[in-house]
């Protein structure tokens, strides 16, 4: 905080000085210099205070401590005011035992008189008003340990410490914050052009040996970080482009500066210019696979570009490389809060917060714009094993134990508004789901676990035991429990419509169970998957399902004829888990999918699933039959991603990629239109 300050301070000395304010500016050195709070500089504010002790100040003590306490101290919980009034008690007996220590009777003395009308009444001074007639103090067994150098010493560091932590979480500035925020863009954008520059050498190596072409490096590409608007104007008027070029949309012009044209100049002549550099990107990239491949050892050696080529279609038959690009990675930032794998994963409705649910129980609630920052941090002493946002208000969260309770968390206020009891015959509670209208939330709770490991033993041939309930968020009452037919089992994974009139569900038996939410009653129900269902989520036209099951596929479902699938495609082990991190001498971690597996774009034409280090993104096609075909691998992470969640905005879409060692990582997206 200190720093941030004094950060502050200098810029805005800089800005006084540019104006020629230099009036303002003496003023504003004088008041620096009589500043009490120091810059939020916590070593001086103890200076100031031991300078007042041993100046015998003690009116000034006593001003000091209370401006302190109405700027600073006041804005605390009432949780925290003890702590306060033992550190006050703790500073006034410091001045008194340094009065005592330098024989200064009469500051002693004035001491006692001074504050006997507010110290009487207290118990920890009762015995203190005798301390003036002690004849040696420091050998008095009550007042002794207050002489020792232990004790003082003890008191000043537990004065900085508490300051110190006063000041970090206050987050008045966010200077540190926005200075690596800064380094990071910096970095990333010199990669980007480190990418250019490697694509350019690709494309004229490539060319036939025939009509060998020499196409240097463009100006406007070399001298990207210092052109300004004259050469950019100067470049394009040297350069004849055909008029016939078509227009396209393409990378630079999202980086290239947009300052105001000169007018002799036409703009049209730069964007024409841009035009062609980019068909003569998209050149490269339509040459076969097998040419592109003798050349690619100088973008794989890039630390870490963002994605611009497509890597091969999944379904048979969908091989090659795609000319076009449907995003555009342009960040990507970590969140490191958490130390163990993370179960879930989500952002909330109005995309400003994410809360995220690790193993160790730890719920860290958090935003990342215009930072990244913890908001809150949830500890539960019973394991948590679900959490869910509520969609009205946006700011209530729900948490579902392992011993059948479901928490209703205000992220706000920072506590638990309600804790409810489900079922003790079923206390996990593995899945939640809050309807549309924000009214009522769906709950699936089972029973324990037969086997103790989960993670580790086959899965047996009788699913667990489970409940689905509905439960009314107003009245924090149980509605109802919907009928499991052919029997009462475990349900993973829920999700409801867009209005909430319908409800899918995945469950341990394989069957996904479509539910009338207008009647409460089982629409339709079919075996899906060979094993358990992990995740389910309705299309964008709501007119079919997807799930993911322990069988590795990726189905879709027709919801209008039961049972009918309209496509299936076989992901890798990475996407479906079970999910495996493999440590030092044969030790191995194991953990089945709890989270969302697959998350879709704004517009369900792309989702995004899991893999060994890092989400990837596939591209639904609309053939017979309908294929996936991988369009983008964000990347990043160095262990299993266990969870995904896509948040959508306009053209620009954030991805949430979880993964077992903790790691979060936040992609940002830049959709291109064609």
């Amino acid at each position: 905080m200190g720093s941030a300050v004094e950060r502050t301070d200098e810029h805005v000395r800089e800005y006084l000085i540019y104006r020629g304010f230099t009036s303002t500016l003496k003023h504003l050195d004088n008041d620096i210099k009589v500043d009490k709070e120091k810059g939020f500089r916590v070593d001086k504010i103890i200076d100031q205070l031991q300078q007042l002790v041993q100046n015998f100040d003690l009116l000034g003590l006593k001003e000091y401590w209370l401006y302190l306490d109405r700027r600073l101290f006041c804005r605390l919980e009432d949780v925290y005011r003890t702590t306060v009034n033992k550190l006050r008690t703790s500073l006034y007996r410091y001045y008194v035992i340094n009065a005592v220590q330098k024989g200064n009777v009469e500051k002693t003395q004035e001491f006692f008189q001074k504050q006997a009308s507010e110290l009487q009444g207290q118990a920890e001074w009762r015995d203190w008003f005798i301390l003036p007639f002690v004849p040696a103090p420091e050998l008095n067994p009550a007042f002794s340990p207050y002489f020792s150098r232990q004790w003082a010493d003890t008191f000043l560091v537990s004065l900085h410490n508490f300051l110190s932590v006063l000041f970090q979480c206050m987050h008045i500035l966010y200077f540190d914050a926005e200075v690596q925020k800064m380094t990071s863009v910096m970095e990333e954008n010199e990669q980007l052009r480190q990418l250019l520059f490697a694509l350019q050498t690709d494309q004229r190596d490539q060319r036939d040996g025939d009509q060998v072409v020499h196409h240097k490096l463009p100006a406007y590409v070399q001298n990207m970080d210092r052109l300004g608007d004259t050469e950019l104007d100067l470049v394009s008027s040297q350069r004849v482009i055909s008029a016939a070029t078509p227009p396209s949309r393409n990378f630079f012009s999202t980086f290239l500066p947009q300052g105001r044209r000169t007018p002799a100049k036409s703009p049209q002549s730069t964007i024409n210019q841009i035009q062609d550099h980019e068909k003569e990107r998209k050149e490269l990239f339509s040459k076969p696979a097998s040419q592109a491949e003798k050349k690619a050892e100088p973008v794989e050696a890039e630390p870490e570009p963002a994605d611009f080529s497509n890597s091969r279609a999944v379904a048979e038959g969908g091989g090659g490389l795609s000319a076009e690009q449907p995003f555009i990675k342009l960040s990507q930032e970590e969140y490191g809060e958490h130390h163990s794998s993370i179960m879930h994963c989500r952002v909330d409705c109005s995309g400003r917060r994410v809360a995220s649910l690790d193993v160790d129980g730890v719920i860290k609630v958090w935003s990342f714009n215009p930072i990244m920052q913890t908001k809150a941090t949830i500890m539960s002493k019973s394991p948590l094993l679900s959490l869910e946002w509520a969609t009205k208000p946006d700011r209530l969260l729900l948490l579902g134990s392992g011993v059948g309770t479901v928490r209703l968390y205000d992220t706000d206020a920072k506590k638990n508004l309600y804790e409810m009891n489900i079922d003790d015959t079923h206390p996990r509670i593995l899945s939640l789901a809050c309807s549309p209208s924000g009214s009522s939330f769906v709950c699936s709770a089972a029973a324990p676990s037969r086997t103790g490991s989960v993670e580790s033993v086959p899965r047996l041939p009788i699913p667990v035991s489970g409940q689905l309930l509905l439960w009314d968020t107003k009245t924090v009452k149980q509605q109802l429990q919907f009928s499991l037919e052919p029997e009462p089992v475990a349900i993973n994974c829920t999700a409801f419509n867009h209005n909430g009139n319908l409800l899918v569900t995945g469950a341990a038996d394989g069957v996904i169970r479509l539910f009338d939410m207008q009647r409460y009653d089982s629409a339709m129900s079919w075996r899906a998957h060979d094993g358990e269902v992990y995740s389910v989520e309705f299309s964008y036209d709501e007119n079919t399902v997807f799930s993911i099951g322990e069988d590795g596929k990726f189905v879709q479902w027709n919801i209008h004829r039961c049972g009918v699938k309209q496509s299936e495609q076989v992901l890798p082990q990475d996407a479906t888990g079970p999910f495996v991190l493999s440590g030092y001498s044969g030790y191995k971690q194991v953990q089945v999918p709890r989270g969302r597996l697959l998350a879709f774009d704004s517009e369900g034409q792309h989702v995004l699933t899991c893999s060994g280090s890092g989400g990837l993104i596939y591209r639904l096609t609309n053939g017979e039959p309908a294929a996936l075909e991988s369009v983008l691998s964000l990347g990043g992470h160095k262990a299993p991603v266990v969870t995904v969640d896509w948040c959508s905005a306009v053209d620009c879409g954030t991805c949430l990629t979880a993964s077992m060692d903790g790691k979060i990582k936040l992609s940002t997206l830049l959709a291109q239109k064609s």
